[in-house]
């Protein structure tokens, strides 16, 4: 399961369920009616899609439902992330980022932020290599 399977409101629901951990189809209701109105039933027809996609899951406690997400967010924007590189970007990286960079506003603080994010990356890299060369 995807981030990108997800309609924009059942992303809304796995936030929540992220966030929290759990929480109850009317917990779920008031915290995303905090940002925008959504009826309680389309709530709980979104829960029951998400259980359908393998998503979320559901404890019983005194005859109340508690769901819980079965992948945590970190999977999620990986798969999602994968499969917009595969299916937008030819599968490279520097094409997405190139593409941010080139399309997005990004700020010079952004811009920094990143430079310095691929900076250190490159850096672990490096360490890696030199630790596996050693090692052979």
């Amino acid at each position: 399961m995807t981030i990108s399977r997800f309609g924009r409101q059942q992303f809304r629901i796995m936030l929540v369920l992220w966030e929290r951990g759990r929480a109850t189809a009317r917990e779920i209701t008031e915290a995303l009616n905090r940002e925008e109105p959504i009826a309680h039933s389309t709530v709980q027809t979104l829960l029951r899609q998400l259980e359908k996609k393998g998503a979320i899951t559901h404890d019983m406690e005194d005859r109340t439902f508690i769901f819980r997400p079965l992948r945590n967010q970190d999977t999620a924007r990986g798969n999602a992330t994968r499969n917009v590189l595969d299916r937008l970007f030819d599968g490279s990286p520097a094409e997405l980022i190139w593409h941010l960079l080139e399309h997005e506003e990004i700020t010079p603080e952004e811009r920094e932020e990143i430079r310095a994010i691929v900076q250190e990356l490159v850096k672990k890299s490096e360490k890696k290599r030199r630790k596996r060369r050693k090692e052979e």
